[in-house]
């Protein structure tokens, strides 16, 4: 049986704000893209927007074997009766009859409407919009990450789809998962009961596999409303390939039997090519390498990294270590040498190299803000001591459904970081980041959005010697299971435990109820961060609401939180 980290982490712990809108219930089969097209039938989809170009995606659904042409244009009128840019893009089986162009001599700062032709098929309508340039007052993003097919209705996604005024959706990675639906597989219980059961029904490990279960999410008329609305800057996490991926390997990997994982890993990415609108690395490049930065006029750059593929180390599992602390000196030396080893990487020194650069010119074109899209946690987070809160059988249980449990649960007594999968793993690569980002730009701080834990955050990023470094904001995710569950502790939440029975200071806010999204508006002065969350994902009818919000501004040229709104347990969050 195979069960992600975060969901074991969710089941060890569980073991032991602002009012809804008076609108009616929505549906995510309303669908912002238009009736169902059988040639179109994966939608419409824009992205990785450029000042002068911008991607445009779609996939031809004809039941022919031959490439299709198909026409794309684009205009800044809904009805098209001035088209601005045209062209032809072929659908290959090759890709698995996807197709994408690059859209070139687009205006900056533009909203553009736009749609694909092959004979008398006409594909559903997409809006997207290229970067600005010059001065620019304010921008806006949806943030969100881990979109699990079979827990859920993509309700988060059509809910984004309803916004006007977003410049770009970041997605933070886990667009799709790879597990399989067999008997006891994470999310195949949830997909049964809610018929929504993913495809193909094993676990994916060849290119047709991974290309069926993008056709499948691509099918998702939230998320068909999500990509005609907005274009979208994508990273990818662990899922899109296999859960917890290294630069050479796998938790959810065997090689004995589940073959080659260099093939495993470039069929994974040839179906994230093919499938995301996203434009294609350099020839002499490699296809791991997804790291780039995005200017928004005079008022902020995004630099989107990667963590996974390209140089991260091995993580640790709790199985191997905590046979080997079994003394006080033993943790020590695991804390301090092998925890803190050099050698230890996330990023690389050329992904380093890379974002140094993009915050300096930020810097220097006097940008305001910068921000960082970011795949695991990054702020210091202690793992709350599970002990005194599980019994023996409690444990027993929960080792039925993950062999890590008892470690964990050993493991949490010891004063180490919760996750060794997030950054808090990798904590000299960590420092190499800060100490890079305080060359780049001085003490003026970052804004990091991060996504994998399936859990709301409000972080303070400081440094080994205390330096402020910046804020970041955890999202919850689309339909995925949070680790941080009301059902700890009598109902006080499983937060309840991680902020008050360690130094965790960095963590200002956290709280895995409700799925949503974070609403950045980024104005020159400031930076609000609203919370939203949709009130089920259990049916396709849900309301949406503001389950938090905070505001983010300069103090001493350094970005800061400095204000809070809509939750409901204050005495959480020391400002």
């Amino acid at each position: 049986m195979k069960i992600t980290r975060r969901s074991a982490l969710g089941a060890v712990i569980a073991g032991g704000a602002a009012a809804c809108t008076n609108s009616p219930p929505r549906t995510a089969y309303e669908s912002a893209t238009g009736e169902p097209n059988a040639v179109f039938a994966h939608g419409v989809a824009s992205g990785d927007p450029g000042a002068d170009s911008v991607v445009l995606w779609t996939r031809a659904t004809t039941g022919s074997q031959t490439p299709v042409t198909l026409t794309w244009e684009l205009s800044e009128q809904g009805d098209f009766a001035n088209v601005a840019a045209s062209g032809e893009v072929i659908s290959r089986p090759e890709a698995d009859f996807t197709a994408k162009a690059v859209a070139g001599g687009l205006a900056p700062g533009k909203r553009y409407f736009y749609r694909f032709r092959t004979g008398d098929a006409v594909s559903p309508t997409g809006r997207t919009r290229t970067l600005p340039v010059g001065a620019l007052d304010a921008a806006n993003f949806a943030v969100i990450s881990c979109s699990n097919y079979p827990f859920g209705y993509f309700n988060v996604y059509d809910l984004i789809a309803r916004r006007d005024d977003l410049d770009a959706v970041i997605h933070l990675g886990d667009y799709i998962y790879e597990y399989g639906g067999g008997d006891g597989e994470y999310g195949a219980a949830e997909g049964a009961r809610l018929g929504r059961p993913h495809q193909p029904p094993h676990e994916l490990n060849s290119l047709a596999d991974y290309r069926t279960r993008h056709a499948q999410y691509k099918a998702d008329p939230g998320l068909q409303a999500a990509h005609a609305a907005h274009p979208f800057i994508t990273i990818w996490d662990d899922h899109e390939v296999a859960n917890d991926t290294w630069s050479g390997g796998a938790q959810n990997h065997d090689p004995e039997t589940e073959g080659d994982w260099g093939a495993r890993k470039r069929a994974a990415l040839q179906a994230y090519y093919e499938w995301m609108p996203i434009r294609e690395p350099d020839a002499a490049r490699p296809k791991e390498a997804i790291f780039r930065s995005f200017s928004y006029g005079d008022l902020l750059t995004l630099a989107a990294l990667e963590t996974r593929l390209m140089a991260r180390a091995k993580s640790f599992e709790y199985n191997e270590i905590v046979p080997t602390l079994t003394s006080p000196e033993a943790v020590a030396n695991f804390r301090d040498n092998i925890l803190w080893a050099a050698d230890r990487e996330m990023l690389g020194a050329e992904q380093l190299e890379f974002v140094s650069n993009a915050l300096k010119t930020s810097k220097d074109a006097g940008q305001p803000w910068r921000l960082i899209a970011n795949q695991v946690i990054m702020a210091k987070v202690t793992a709350p001591n599970l002990e005194p809160h599980l019994t023996d059988a409690d444990i027993a249980e929960l080792e039925a459904q993950w062999d890590q449990a008892r470690a964990f649960v050993k493991f949490s007594t010891l004063g180490l970081p919760t996750n060794l999968d997030a950054w808090d793993g990798y904590p000299a690569a960590r420092e190499r980041f800060y100490e890079k980002t305080n060359e780049s730009i001085g003490h003026d701080g970052i804004v990091v959005v991060t996504g994998d834990t399936h859990t709301w955050w409000a972080n303070d990023l400081v440094a080994k010697d205390g330096a402020h470094v910046g804020v970041e904001l955890g999202c919850h995710s689309v339909t995925s299971p949070s680790p941080y569950r009301k059902e700890f502790l009598g109902g006080k939440g499983a937060e309840y435990a991680l902020l008050t029975g360690r130094d965790n200071s960095d963590v200002r806010y956290i709280s895995g109820e409700d799925h949503g999204y974070i609403s950045l508006a980024v104005a020159r002065d400031k930076i609000d961060a609203r919370f939203i969350a949709v009130d089920t994902i259990e049916a396709p009818h849900y309301e949406g609401f503001e389950k938090a919000g905070f505001t983010i501004k300069k103090s001493g040229g350094k970005a800061q939180f400095a204000g809070v709104r809509g939750l409901s347990l204050k005495e959480r969050v020391v400002f």
